[in-house]
């Protein structure tokens, strides 16, 4: 990504308005024992550095040093001295498990490299929260816009005694939007929530989904930035309060065969003065303006690339497969989910768009980068979307999409890596550490998996030949 240090007064990368004896003040009150300063690598793990909270100060003045090179795609050993910079404006509070005391502050952080080099203190390159704030920044200046998104997580859960057994074992035989027996299930989707607004979240539906197990909370959009950092603390909290249950939360795609997988939808529309610039009532094309139209057919012409980071594991693509409702054409259509955008019934400032395709194992901060990035490229070239698809794609043959110039959704991971190495205009918006490394970790993972050998091939072959 090109640099762009005119931008960085413009990122709050310090203390927002929050004054150390606030912050003091309000750990107080929650009875905070420990300060969890929270930052994601690359494949969109959290990570954190926990302190006791006589340390605030030292983390207040981004004093928090870590060893990068122990991190999935951080640094090398010999530069590896890492500093967080936590943005407070991110904070929420987790009281003791056993209303003992020992409360915990959790801040989601910046990193930085270390601050007594040489050069002094910069951002990291390879931090993705970072390359996010940098390109929101970049399109505020160059466009005026904010980006909203919004996310649809689901995730199954199983039972956790029964998985130590090697079984995949669900709490009930549920499916989308049944009225769920009073089970752990629920007991724990319930659980969440009041976890969540306590937390700040505003949560707008809960409820069962196709699958057995198989789950959906859905909570407020937000600016990219904050929707990413939410849907973070929304993963960690829902593995932590299942475990109390017994259960084990996963956000795997596809984690048994046979069953829908687990997508994660997600919403966007772009703001420019209060006002957002994807509606326009006149239009014919279901109220959305011309932005909205190129912005579309920008995430058709970078869709391989996108799905490089939608997608990210080689699980991935067992969901991506026609039969279980999730999207394998680029196309965009009104209200049939068949293809990889949606455009949801929605009127005034709700008009959005809906991209099907990503599952809850992306790394938000870099899948929101890709799909503004592509937007911006398909508003600036002024591109030109496609006919919506109105039928049911699943159903139509090959030589149908053919002739209507309809491509498919990368088919497996190597085809999507292989889609971003090609696509320059979506890598440019990305460092370049962050894009070598991404790629050098998704080419070790191909070949691991296909180094082994697996028990469908074991029972297909092993007597057989």
């Amino acid at each position: 990504m090109t640099e762009h240090s005119e931008l960085l007064d413009q990122l709050d990368t310090n203390h927002s308005k929050l004054s150390l004896d606030q912050i003091r003040s309000e750990c107080q009150t929650h009875d905070v024992r420990y300060l969890q300063l929270q930052f994601v690598d690359i494949l969109g793990i959290s990570k954190c550095v926990e302190l006791p909270a006589s340390q605030m100060e030292k983390a207040y003045n981004n004093e928090v040093m870590f060893d990068g090179s122990s991190i999935d795609g951080f640094a090398r050993i010999n530069e590896s001295d890492m500093a967080l910079y936590p943005d407070w404006s991110t904070r929420y509070y987790e009281p003791s498990p056993d209303g003992a005391g020992g409360g915990v502050l959790h801040v989601i952080s910046d990193v930085w490299t270390d601050k007594h080099g040489a050069d002094g203190a910069v951002p990291y390159h390879g931090d993705p929260r970072w390359n996010l704030k940098t390109y929101l920044a970049k399109v505020r200046q160059e466009l005026g816009w904010e980006f909203q998104t919004g996310c649809e997580a689901e995730f199954f859960l199983f039972d956790a005694a029964a998985l130590q057994d090697g079984a995949l074992v669900t709490q009930d035989d549920g499916g989308y939007f049944d009225v769920d027996p009073v089970d752990r299930g629920v007991s724990v989707r319930r659980e969440i929530v009041k976890q969540l607004e306590v937390m700040g979240f505003e949560v707008e539906a809960l409820h069962h989904e196709v699958a057995a197990g198989q789950h959906e909370i859905d909570f407020r959009y937000g600016e990219a930035l904050q929707t990413a950092d939410n849907l973070q603390k929304f993963k960690s909290s829902i593995k932590s309060i299942a475990r109390d249950y017994g259960l084990q939360a996963t956000f795997m795609p596809k984690p048994k065969a046979g069953i829908n997988g687990s997508g994660m939808h997600t919403h966007g529309s772009v703001w420019k003065d209060g006002a957002n610039v994807f509606r326009d009532d006149s239009s014919e094309t279901y109220g959305l303006s011309k932005t909205a139209l190129h912005f579309i057919a920008g995430i058709i012409e970078h869709a391989g690339a996108i799905t490089a980071f939608a997608n990210p594991l080689i699980n991935s693509y067992k969901r991506l497969i026609p039969g279980f409702e999730a999207p394998t054409v680029v196309a965009y259509s009104l209200a049939n989910r068949s293809p990889m955008i949606r455009l949801p019934k929605a009127t005034g400032n709700s008009k959005r768009i809906e991209i099907r395709s990503p599952d809850p194992t992306a790394n938000p901060y870099l899948l929101f980068t890709a799909i503004l990035a592509a937007g911006v490229d398909g508003v600036k070239r002024e591109l030109t979307a496609p006919e919506p698809v109105s039928v049911n794609v699943y159903l139509e043959s090959a030589e149908w999409r053919r002739e209507r110039n309809l491509h498919e959704l990368p088919a497996s991971l190597g085809e999507a890596i292989d889609a971003l190495e090609a696509d320059e205009y979506i890598r440019n918006c990305f460092s370049d550490h962050i894009i070598q490394h991404y790629i050098d970790s998704k080419r070790a993972e191909i070949v691991e998996y296909q180094q082994q050998v697996h028990d469908w091939e074991l029972q297909q072959y092993l007597v057989k030949y």
